[in-house]
C-alpha cells in the first residue's frame, strides 16, 4: 500500500471531506503560482467549484478541469502538466496524466476507484531533482506593473509591448450615458403610462390603485475611433489597433476607422476574438500603412460616406493622431468643423502630448485644435486609462460651443451644413 499522503507533515483526512478537498485544491493552485503561472482569485474559485462537481474519482476529469480553468497561456501547458503529474498521484503513484490514445499495459496495475490522492508534500519539494524543465521566472512580472503604466510607448521593448497587450485587454470600458427617446416602465418615472393603466383598469373593474409610470431609457453613447496609421505614427499603429480591439470586444456601439492618405473601416476585422489575428487582418486591409498623412482628405471621406450612419444617437468621435499633416489646412479646418457639428463630443488623443514642454504648434494640430472639446495625451498606458475613465465621467449636457468662422476660400464646401447642435 502507498504511504499515507502528507501535507506539511500532517496526515490528510479522507477524500470525501470537503475541507480536505478545499485545502488540497488551494495548495495546488499556490504551487502553480510559485512556478510562474498567473492564476487569479477568480480562476481559483472556479476551480474549487469544478472540483466539487467532478470529485476525485476520475483523475483525467480533474486534470482537464484544471487545465481549462487555471492555464491561460499556451506556453504554460508543459509546466502545468509536469506539476500536476508530480503533485497529484493515483493509486501506486503514477506521475503523469495518460494521453487519451494510450492504453494501460497488462503488467501495470490499475488504480483503484476513489484512490486519487495528493502526493506527499516533502516528495513534491524534490521535483526539481527528479526532472529538469525550463520554467520562465515570472514571479516578478506584476511588480513592474507601475513601470509599464508610466513608461512611454516609444521607449518600450518588444517584450514590454507584449506584456502591455494583456493590460490593455483588461481595461474596463464604459462610456457616458444619454437619455433616449424610448420610454421604459419605471416606478419613479414622471410620465404616466396610460395604456398600461387602462389595461390594469380592465382587469380590476375600472380601479387603478397605483398608476404605472414611464421614464426615458438610459443607454451608453456610441464611440467612433479615427486612428492615424501614417509614417509618423508607425511606432504606435499596432498598439493603437490593439487598443481599438479591446474597445470593440468590450462594447457593442463602437466603430473603428484608420487613415493615412485614405480612410479604411476596420470594424469587421477588429471584431475577431483573437487579438493577433484581428490586428493582422486589419493590417492586411490597409493599403497606406506607414505612408503619408492627409487628415483633411481622410476626414472628408469619413464625413461624406460614414458620418450620417455612425455619428448618431449622441456619438463621441475620438481622433488618435499626432497632428502632423501634409494636406491642405483649409480642408482640415472645414472637415473638423463638420465633424464637430455632427458628433456630440470630439476628443483628440495625441501620443506626443505627454512629452515635456509639448505645445500643439504643428500646423495640422493647430488647425484642428479649435474644433476639439478634449485634447488628451496618449503616450503611455496611464494616459489611455485616464482617457477611458474620462469617458465614464463626461457630463450629460453637450459642451458649449461657439460658431467660429474663417475667411479661407472655399471654406463652406458643398456638403458643409449650417452650424447647429444635434440633439442630445
Amino acid at each position: 500500500m502507498p504511504d499515507e499522503p502528507l501535507v506539511n507533515g500532517a496526515p490528510l483526512p479522507p477524500p470525501s471531506d470537503a475541507a480536505h478537498l478545499l485545502a488540497n485544491t488551494v495548495h495546488f493552485v499556490h504551487t502553480l503560482r510559485v512556478a510562474g503561472l498567473p492564476v487569479s482569485t477568480a480562476q481559483t474559485l472556479a476551480f474549487v467549484q469544478a472540483m466539487e462537481l467532478v470529485g476525485l474519482e476520475q483523475r483525467e476529469h480533474v486534470y482537464h478541469a484544471g487545465r481549462a480553468l487555471l492555464v491561460s497561456r499556451k506556453e504554460d501547458l508543459a509546466v502545468y502538466d509536469f506539476i500536476f503529474g508530480r503533485f497529484w498521484r493515483a493509486g501506486a503513484g503514477t506521475s503523469a496524466v495518460r494521453a487519451r490514445h494510450e492504453r494501460p499495459s497488462a503488467q501495470e496495475p490499475r488504480p483503484a476507484r476513489g484512490s486519487f490522492t495528493v502526493a506527499n508534500y516533502d516528495d513534491f519539494r524534490s521535483w526539481e531533482s527528479a526532472r529538469e524543465i525550463d520554467i520562465e521566472d515570472r514571479r516578478g512580472t506584476w511588480s513592474n506593473l507601475e513601470v509599464l503604466r508610466t513608461k512611454r510607448f516609444a521607449a518600450m521593448s518588444p517584450e514590454e509591448l507584449d506584456a502591455l497587450r494583456r493590460l490593455i485587454r483588461d481595461t474596463p470600458w464604459s462610456a457616458s450615458l444619454r437619455r433616449t427617446r424610448r420610454l421604459v416602465t419605471s416606478p419613479h418615472g414622471r410620465m404616466l403610462d396610460m395604456r398600461r393603466a387602462m389595461r390594469r383598469a380592465l382587469r380590476h373593474g375600472g380601479l387603478v390603485v397605483t398608476p404605472p409610470r414611464r421614464t426615458a431609457k438610459i443607454k451608453e453613447r456610441p464611440i467612433v475611433f479615427l486612428a492615424d496609421i501614417s509614417g509618423s505614427m508607425d511606432r504606435y499603429s499596432r498598439l493603437a489597433l490593439q487598443f481599438l480591439h479591446a474597445a470593440l470586444r468590450s462594447r457593442r456601439n463602437v466603430e473603428c476607422f484608420v487613415f493615412g492618405t485614405r480612410l479604411t473601416r476596420l470594424t469587421p476585422q477588429l471584431r475577431i476574438r483573437n487579438v493577433d489575428r484581428a490586428v493582422d487582418s486589419a493590417a492586411a486591409a490597409v493599403t497606406d500603412w506607414a505612408g503619408g498623412t492627409r487628415i483633411g482628405d481622410s476626414l472628408r471621406d469619413f464625413n461624406r460616406r460614414w458620418s450620417r450612419r455612425v455619428l448618431r444617437r449622441g456619438a463621441i468621435a475620438v481622433v488618435l493622431s499626432d497632428g502632423l499633416d501634409r494636406g491642405d489646412l483649409t480642408t482640415l479646418r472645414r472637415e473638423m468643423r463638420w465633424l464637430r457639428d455632427r458628433a456630440w463630443r470630439v476628443i483628440w488623443l495625441n501620443p506626443l502630448a505627454g512629452s515635456a514642454g509639448f505645445s500643439p504648434t504643428a500646423e495640422g494640430m493647430a488647425a484642428a485644435l479649435e474644433f476639439i472639446d478634449d485634447f488628451l495625451p496618449a503616450h503611455n498606458l496611464r494616459s489611455l486609462e485616464g482617457f477611458v475613465a474620462s469617458l465614464r465621467s463626461l457630463p450629460r449636457r453637450r459642451a458649449v460651443r461657439r460658431s467660429r468662422g474663417y475667411d479661407a476660400p472655399g471654406a463652406a464646401g458643398a456638403h458643409a451644413p449650417a452650424h447647429r447642435s444635434p440633439p442630445v
